[in-house]
């Protein structure tokens, strides 16, 4: 490969297409001159980058406004950035459910679906659900397959760089799944397969409850816990993406599973029973003897595996979600405790974004990849190495 020097145009025209483009995303409907001004390219420099993005389809020319006409008689050409000349998909896949967003180049959701799923599906039949939920919104909205131009997919379990699920307990079948190679085989676009916890943090840090922080961890909370972190803003995946697993401290000498922990009757509760936890959880603010001890012991169970995780990065902000934080009891013990067992407490607060946490980070997995070809866009926060 030939090495590129400051003096390539080739570089210099990639380099000017992204400032303009940029520019045009940004700004509304502006004119030559206003892209002039804003990116500080000369005039035919501007004058030849739009007309490669008319030619692309990236660019179209806007409406002139009417009291502009009436005002200033026949109005300098507006230029606007077609956010519908591609379409991006996030797509969350649950033990109990699977979701799809759908949004313009702009990151906009414009349609959504998604569909219930048995905790006992195989991978096969979690995977037709998925795809149906998907050509249901595509249908609904109007939006042909063949525009799509990335899809982003959250799953549960350790994801390689390639969307092989090295490890994955909370779904059948899901340890080993080729799941970027299985899904690709539906698009013909680049499909990006990442952690759930891990999405979810680039939720929250996008349109959530840390916008205003770049070093973060995302608790999804649960009866086996996972975690996402964002230092300096960026992902942190660790190097072979287990980074944020806290839901295995317990095998560091812990021989207590977390199903036992919030058991009332001393049968473990089973994984992904909700409906089972949240009966525990309801007993306990009725005054439930055994289910408040059942509720402790998960509280310290939960705090002490985040408390090992902010030991270790020093985030600014904790966020809670996943099925827990919809549950009471949980904020206040945990910023108790994180101040009791941490040398720098961090802020605790609940997710913004709920149960659509996990599709909209794959949504913004999708759109940074997007960038990355449109754009030029350096060091986005999904980036593989």
């Amino acid at each position: 490969m030939s090495r590129l020097t400051g003096g390539d145009p080739s570089l210099l025209r990639r380099i000017n297409s992204a400032v303009v483009l940029h520019a045009l995303r940004g700004a509304g409907s502006p004119t030559l001159t206003d892209l002039t001004r804003i990116t500080g390219l000369s005039r035919p420099t501007v004058e030849g980058v739009v007309e490669g993005l008319f030619e692309a389809g990236l660019v179209v020319e806007a409406l002139p406004d009417e009291s502009e006409t009436r005002r200033q008689g026949r109005p300098a050409r507006r230029f606007r950035f077609r956010v519908e000349a591609g379409y991006l998909l996030g797509v969350e896949i649950g033990p109990h459910r699977v979701s799809a967003l759908l949004s313009g180049l702009d990151g906009r959701v414009t349609g959504a679906g998604s569909r219930t799923v048995s905790e006992t599906a195989c991978a096969d039949e979690r995977l037709d659900q998925m795809r149906a939920v998907i050509a249901d919104l595509l249908r609904r909205t109007g939006v042909a397959r063949s525009s799509l131009r990335a899809v982003g997919v959250g799953s549960p379990g350790i994801v390689e760089a390639d969307g092989t699920v090295r490890l994955g307990t909370a779904l059948p079948g899901w340890t080993g799944l080729a799941l970027g190679e299985r899904l690709r085989r539906s698009f013909r676009c680049p499909v990006l397969v990442e952690n759930d916890a891990n999405a979810a943090a680039v939720a929250e840090h996008w349109k959530g409850a840390a916008t205003e922080s770049d070093d973060i961890v995302f608790v999804l909370a649960g009866l086996s816990p996972g975690a996402g972190s964002l230092i300096g803003g960026r992902l942190h995946r660790g190097f072979g993406g287990a980074a944020g697993e806290i839901g295995a401290l317990h095998l560091l000498g812990r021989g207590v599973t977390p199903e036992h922990l919030l058991s009332t009757t001393g049968t473990p509760l089973e994984p992904l029973d909700e409906q089972a936890v949240a009966a525990v959880f309801a007993k306990a603010r009725r005054g439930d003897a055994e289910a408040q001890a059942a509720v402790e012991r998960f509280l310290q169970r939960l705090v002490h595996d985040v408390a090992a995780l902010v030991l270790a990065l020093d985030p600014e902000l904790v966020v809670v979600g996943g099925w827990a934080a919809g549950l009471d009891g949980v904020l206040e013990p945990l910023r108790e405790e994180l101040a009791r067992y941490c040398l720098r407490p961090p802020r605790v607060t609940l997710s913004l974004l709920g149960e659509a946490a996990v599709a909209t980070g794959a949504l913004r997995l999708a759109l940074d990849h997007v960038e990355e070809q449109l754009f030029a866009v350096e060091g986005a926060v999904t980036a593989r190495r």
